[in-house]
């Protein structure tokens, strides 16, 4: 069944709510986990799976995602018609840019025929969560299913973000309504309603038939959920798959986030941290992969004036240096350095940050190779970081790639050695004051 089944991931969406993240690449290609970029999560999932044959259909730039394939997903042999492969737009079927989920599909319909599956899983490439394809894929066919969702409880307070649905004894699908004003709850869980994940397996007669039907209106969304999927709940046979049931090898913990918000991303990062993580990452047999970069061990060293680096749990990417700083409860990628003194604690440290010598760090998320002056504080005062960053609804500051700080006065680095003297500061944090910044 594996080899009768062509994969369709999407990930040409914008992601406007995770800007600034999202200024300079595709929203799958943010990194998450001090590791990954969020389309490796899905593309695991299809490695895990047996799927082979992958298309990835890319959009909104898309250059560091389509790089980020090239370097480590080019692991398939295309001489036995294995491929992880990204198709951007190309105006096949006018000239327009893709407008939507089913649009976009509809636009390489030919990749779909000239294929010769029997089956279309169709993925969004923005997700984190671990799941075996296979077991809905088999779900599916003995359901003899023309149309699967996928789908989880949610809280009925946020399910009007989702599709939600109705299913009869028999997992068939009897209503289907996309982003409701008005919910409805599951009849055993009053408090909870049951969503779609994005997660479809398609007849490949059925979808090929459906988009080339001309019902996607002219305006609409051009998606699935809006679109596609209502019109046949009562024609067709639609059938819900209920996500955590796998009978694979993966372990089934359920866990599934849309890391869509600036808020849902850092909390999906910190469950990383948990003293027992809802997603597991260290399943032998079910690893997450990524690109890695040649990079030396990460490493905690005394810095210049002979203080030790501290590490409290935190993760680490490869090429870190901590010399003689503290890291407390934070994510640092690859070739991070925090400096002496510094502190960086509840926050994400994308690649190549440089933390400067008694810089405080709090609750932020710092993009790529962005230098952090010397006593620099983010995270302490709300009003001062809206004034010069993006801060999210709960107040996590972000610094956007390559962000240049102007150059401190000395009066600033007086101001912020007076709001250092705090009555729960730690032995660390008390001999940051007494050290003299690097140029006095």
């Amino acid at each position: 069944m594996l080899d009768k089944t062509l994969t369709i991931l999407l990930a040409g969406g914008v992601g406007s709510r995770l800007h600034p993240l999202t200024a300079d690449r595709a929203k799958p290609a943010v990194p998450f986990g001090g590791n990954y970029r969020i389309i490796d999560f899905t593309l695991t999932n299809c490695l895990h799976s047996g799927l082979r044959r992958v298309l990835v259909l890319t959009q909104y730039k898309s250059h560091s995602l389509q790089k980020h394939l090239r370097d480590g997903w080019s692991i398939f042999n295309p001489e036995i018609s294995e491929y992880i492969t990204p198709v951007p737009p190309q105006m096949r079927t006018g000239e327009s840019w893709y407008s939507g989920t089913a649009d976009a599909i509809r636009q390489n319909l030919y990749l779909l025929e000239r294929s010769n599956a029997r089956y279309v899983l169709i993925l969004s490439g923005d997700h984190i969560y671990r799941m075996d394809y296979a077991a809905m894929l088999h779900f599916h066919r003995d359901q003899e299913a023309e149309l699967t969702i996928a789908c989880m409880p949610v809280p009925l307070a946020s399910a009007s973000s989702f599709g939600i649905m109705s299913v009869d004894n028999s997992q068939r699908i009897r209503e289907f309504h996309e982003k409701p004003k008005n919910p409805k709850s599951l009849p055993d869980a009053p408090h909870r309603a049951l969503a779609s994940m994005g997660i479809y397996i398609f007849n490949m007669d059925l979808l090929c038939r459906e988009l080339q039907s001309g019902r996607l209106p002219a305006g609409s969304g051009h998606d699935f959920g809006n679109d596609i999927i209502p019109p046949l709940i009562d024609t067709h046979r639609v059938c819900a798959y209920r996500f955590g049931g796998e009978t694979g090898r993966v372990t089934p913990d359920r866990y599934w986030r849309d890391v869509g918000t600036i808020d849902s991303y850092y909390t999906a990062n910190m469950d990383l941290l948990a003293q027992t993580p809802p997603l597991n990452l260290y399943q032998p047999d079910w690893p997450i992969r990524t690109y890695h970069g040649q990079n030396p061990p990460a490493r905690m060293a005394p810095g210049p004036l002979g203080n030790e680096g501290q590490l409290a749990n935190s993760l680490l990417g490869s090429g870190t240096l901590v010399s003689g700083g503290m890291v407390r409860h934070s994510i640092l990628f690859s070739q991070v350095q925090v400096d002496e003194n510094a502190l960086v604690e509840d926050s994400i440290l994308f690649d190549g940050v440089h933390v400067g010598t008694g810089a405080c760090l709090k609750r932020c998320i710092i993009d790529k190779n962005v230098q952090i002056p010397p006593h620099e504080r983010i995270g302490f005062d709300p009003a001062a970081d809206a004034a010069r960053f993006t801060v999210s609804e709960s107040g996590i500051t972000i610094v956007p790639k390559g962000y240049r700080f102007r150059t401190n006065t000395l009066h600033d680095l007086v101001n912020r050695a007076t709001v250092l003297s705090l009555p729960d500061i730690s032995a660390l944090d008390k001999k940051m004051m007494n050290t003299k910044p690097e140029g006095f």
